[in-house]
């Protein structure tokens, strides 16, 4: 299958513009006539379920959690990227297009990424006139404060809780069309197989996750807005229950799964105390502004007291190594430093695993600067959470952080109009791959999915929708009925072996994470992505032979929902693998060791890779088959990055 983009031409400024004018329109009564799925009700959820409500059609939202207000979107808070130029310092859509294109090492869509910043000077006013409390200067004007891989101070923050607030604005948007009867939410329902007839996207089976009772919805379209799969990895700074399973199955229904290997390690978490943590906690990217990372120029003084080391004995490795960034380097780049400087000995904090895996955040320098009050008014909450886990107050003592499996650029492969090459399947936000090449700038993740919930898909779905007209398949169809058997036979093979097993889910979901940093994370190589290609199939088979579930599939089971989601990473696993042993250059978050410049940065290879790798499933434990979109940068020339 040629994947066609659908991008537009001409010149780049105008290219949304027309693509706008030229697409189908549904006029505003027959809007009425059409249903559509919402899976999933983050900032991308929520957003575009209001927003297409609002137009009229008939949405039915789902969410696994009690509330939508429980949606991952909440736990972001350093900031959102818009291209403002609030502070007169040089920022201009073109250069938030420049820096993101750069950023992603150019393996993303230009004419997605140059969309994604003209709209996001639309998405603070949206935001401000829901009352979201963004940061304000003195004057009353909104605040900007910078992040990794800008010059220009671009992000606009409510303290350490920017995910909340946006999420709390969506969600009041998306609570007035429930209460007005156009949208019906269901929560702690689970999407479990996509409803497939003819080529055709019709509808998804859902398992009522306090009954077990298996339901199927059938719409018009779907739309998926279900977020990434760091989860893969164990520990990850996303919530527990984050999970794939909804991609995973529109990708064994036909839905091409795109870049799988660009999964981002983000460089400010809290490091692991110990062999059995569950999850890792971000401390936001936005305390790079003002905190000095560095680690003793002496191993021998990993223990000590860090505010007992003279400046004369630390290595602040990012300014030294990166003078024009210093300390907002990209999320990649800061995170391979810190592991290098961990790996050659130079780490702090206790011993896990082996080493010591930390290095110092510092912000005496910004507290001598602006004083401690300033300070604690800029992040004030991220800094009480520090020191409620770790129980050291970072005004006293610098923060240990080391990297974390935080975001994934990788997602489901879509058009320019977020649609999949399943018709009828659109994919917003961290779930689509679109935006952000092999690395995701810091503050773009909300930027993204409210610019394609509030502004991108009411237009696209318009279009689709007035082109191919009303679906005639219900839920009593036998296309419904069938996917509801085959959930139904998942469901009950699991119960069966699970009677059976002794290892719970969460053993397996630990190896699965560490095979997987070990030969997959911060840095990969041949060898070792074909040593993970042999041992995770290996533990695929363990768990399908000796997994617990305790429970049966008609009740509140978690261990079934465990499992459920254990199966479906086990599986993405190996196709992250693959993706990342057939791509034989180093990009982004992707570093091949073997593909490495002289001053240690990654090479890439522009002749040969210069491609999306949209994978289709072939079968279960067959080998995928990859199809290429090529890219092409017109505006932003393909050079290597550098931010010395």
């Amino acid at each position: 299958m040629t994947l066609k983009s659908n991008a537009p031409t001409g010149d780049i400024e105008k290219r949304w513009d027309k693509h706008r004018f030229d697409m189908k329109l549904v006029n505003p009564a027959n809007k009425r006539k059409f249903d559509v799925i919402v899976v999933g009700t983050g900032l991308a959820g929520a957003s575009a379920a209001a927003t297409m409500a609002e137009l009229g059609y008939n949405i039915k939202a789902f969410c696994y959690q009690d509330s939508p207000r429980r949606a991952h979107s909440i736990a972001a808070q350093g900031g959102i990227n818009a291209a403002k130029n609030y502070q007169n310092d040089g920022d201009s859509v073109y250069r938030l297009f420049y820096d993101t294109v750069k950023g992603g090492d150019f393996r993303s869509r230009e004419s997605n990424v140059y969309r994604l910043a003209q709209v996001s000077v639309n998405i603070i006013d949206q935001a401000v006139a829901q009352g979201v409390p963004f940061a304000r200067e003195y004057g009353g004007l909104l605040a900007n404060r910078s992040f990794g891989g800008a010059q220009v101070s671009r992000t606009f923050y409510a303290k350490g809780q920017t995910g909340q607030q946006l999420l709390l604005g969506a969600y009041s948007a998306l609570s007035k069309m429930i209460a007005a009867g156009k949208v019906e939410m269901y929560t702690r329902h689970e999407m479990l197989e996509l409803i497939v007839e003819d080529g055709r996207a019709r509808g998804i089976v859902v398992r009522d996750l306090n009954t077990g009772k298996l339901e199927a919805h059938t719409a018009d379209a779907v739309c998926l807005c279900t977020g990434g799969y760091g989860n893969v990895f164990y520990l990850s700074t996303n919530a527990k229950g984050c999970n794939v399973t909804a991609s995973w199955r529109a990708h064994k229904q036909g839905a091409y799964f795109a870049n799988p290997c660009y999964t981002q390690i983000h460089p400010t978490c809290i490091p692991p105390s110990g062999d059995y943590q569950s999850k890792l906690t971000l401390m936001s990217e936005s305390l790079r502004n003002d905190g000095r990372v560095w680690v003793p120029k002496d191993p021998k003084d990993a223990t000590k007291d860090p505010t007992s080391i003279s400046e004369k004995d630390r290595d602040y490795y990012l300014e030294r190594r990166y003078p024009a960034f210093g300390n907002l380097v990209p999320r990649d780049i800061a995170s391979r430093a810190a592991k290098k400087a961990c790996d050659d000995g130079f780490g702090v904090g206790p011993m896990v695993g082996g080493k010591r895996t930390g290095v110092y955040l510092d912000f005496a320098d910004a507290i001598k600067r602006e004083s401690k009050e300033r300070i604690l008014e800029k992040y004030g909450n991220l800094f009480e959470m520090y020191e409620r886990i770790t129980g050291d107050d970072p005004c006293e003592t610098p923060m240990r952080i080391y990297p974390a499996s935080h975001y994934t650029m990788g997602g489901l492969w879509v058009d320019y109009n977020l649609m999949s090459n399943v018709d009828g399947l659109f994919v917003l936000g961290e779930a689509n791959f679109s935006d952000h090449g092999a690395n995701r700038l810091g503050a773009s993740a909300l930027m993204q999915g409210l610019s394609d919930g509030y502004f991108v898909i009411s237009y696209s779905m318009g279009n689709y929708l007035a082109r191919v007209g009303k679906n005639d398949i219900k839920a009593d169809s036998s296309a419904a009925k069938g996917a509801v058997k085959a959930v139904e036979k998942r469901i009950s093979d699991l119960i069966e072996i699970g009677q059976k097993g002794s290892t719970h889910p969460d053993e397996f979901h630990r190896k699965l994470g560490t095979l997987m940093y070990d030969y997959c994370g911060m840095s990969r190589n041949a060898d070792g992505l074909k040593k993970a290609l042999e041992e995770i199939p290996t533990l695929r088979e363990q768990f399908w032979d000796d997994v617990q579930i305790l429970g049966s599939g008609t009740e509140l089971n978690m261990m079934l929902e465990k499992a459920g989601r254990v199966a479906d990473f086990l599986e993405l696993a190996e196709l992250m693998c693959h993706d990342a042993l057939d791509r034989d250059e180093s990009c982004g978050a992707h570093f091949r060791e073997e593909h490495v410049r002289e001053d240690g940065e990654a090479k890439r290879n522009d002749e040969d890779y210069t491609y999306v790798a949209a994978w289709e499933h072939s079968g279960d434990h067959a080998n995928p088959k990859l199809h290429k979109e090529s890219l092409e940068f017109e505006y932003v020339k393909l050079s290597q990055r550098s931010y010395k």
